[in-house]
């Protein structure tokens, strides 16, 4: 399986076989990591605190990855964005990009970067707006079953699961693309985020637990195999 890995350069990326690293440099593949984003404008940027160790532990142990456990946040407008292949975003209320920002989101997708939104309930005409300013003109595209991202390791041959429960609404996967390449994953009316949280959490079953958990994977795999 080949996985690959950031290495930044310039503020630009460079992709490089993990399993390359592994076999060469395995101190440098531990150093790959998924970042928390940290927004402004009020909304809880810092819910499902042990959601992404516990997705990174699952990808580690089923998808053989390195990814390094520590999870840092990096704020929107930072060039330590840079140094992450996938940004993690969730959040129930408002997010406000400033200019600065919007561009340096944008320079970092269009430079290979990858975002995933997960509208942990509130998200969605905030997200929606924003994004706007990220990339105008462009609009958030609903994901057809078919897409790879629902068929890497696990497959969904009914596309993103259902959760959590917000509005009694299916769950929907949505794309942003740049030059034919998916620089923006949102799933919406799904919560994924809260599914990769400890089992205590949120108390959901084992199954929809691993269920969310398979889709996370799914997602890591198809960033780092693109």
């Amino acid at each position: 399986m080949a996985f690959a890995t950031f290495v930044p350069t310039m503020k630009k990326f460079l992709l490089i076989p993990v399993m390359l690293l592994i076999l060469a440099v395995p101190s440098v593949a531990q150093q790959v990591q998924i970042a928390l984003l940290k927004y402004h404008g009020g909304g809880d940027w810092y819910a499902n605190p042990t959601s992404l160790p516990n997705l990174v532990a699952f990808c580690n142990k089923n998808l053989n990855t390195t990814i390094s456990t520590d999870i840092p946040t990096v704020e929107v407008g930072s060039t330590e964005l840079f140094n992450y292949p996938i940004i993690d975003m969730t959040g129930h209320g408002n997010v406000i990009f400033s200019p600065e920002e919007a561009e340096n989101l944008r320079k970092y997708l269009i430079a290979g970067g990858f975002l995933h939104v997960s509208d942990n309930y509130g998200l969605d005409k905030y997200i929606r707006r924003e994004m706007k300013k990220v990339f105008p003109g462009k609009e958030f595209v609903e994901l057809p079953n078919s897409h790879p991202i629902y068929h890497q390791k696990y497959d969904f041959s009914y596309g993103l699961p259902k959760i959590h429960e917000h509005d009694g609404k299916p769950a929907q996967g949505f794309g942003i693309f740049y030059e034919g390449r998916m620089v923006v994953f949102y799933d919406y009316e799904c919560d994924l985020g809260d599914g990769w949280e400890s089992p205590d959490v949120h108390h959901d079953s084992p199954e929809k637990r691993l269920e969310a958990l398979k889709m996370g994977a799914n997602m890591v795999q198809f960033v780092f195999t693109r």
